[in-house]
């Protein structure tokens, strides 16, 4: 996938918008204003994505393209290298996994309100 393909799909995502929180590089995905996808313009391989720990550490045992994210807390943060030989499958899935991780943190309340944020979930398991 190329960085307008992973701009596309996380923009199709039930209440996502982007934004710029820290600087002008940094391109952020947000689901209700929660951070799921960061990717920079000036060097797009490094495309962050939330995901669950247990399965953070397996993706990275079986993908060399897949490290825990530099600037992130690593325990919930991957860093993937969308240049390597990753299967657009497998890029979609996880962003789906991240996108699905941050809204199952939500408040029951803003779950109920929008209930098209539960639509997308995740074909990831841990």
């Amino acid at each position: 996938m190329d960085i307008e393909q992973i701009r596309n799909y996380c923009l199709s995502l039930p209440q996502t918008y982007e934004d710029f929180p820290f600087d002008e590089d940094a391109l952020a995905f947000r689901v209700m204003d929660k951070i799921f996808a960061m990717i920079s313009l000036s060097n797009p391989e490094w495309f962050v994505l939330k995901c669950h720990p247990d399965l953070a550490l397996q993706l990275r045992e079986n993908h060399h393209e897949i490290q825990a994210a530099w600037h992130m807390n690593k325990k919930y943060w991957n860093q993937i290298n969308i240049f390597g030989t990753l299967p657009d499958s497998l890029i979609t899935d996880m962003i789906r996994h991240s996108y699905a991780e941050v809204v199952k943190k939500m408040p029951k309340k803003i779950q109920t309100e929008y209930p098209e944020l539960l639509t997308v979930t995740s074909p990831l398991r841990p």
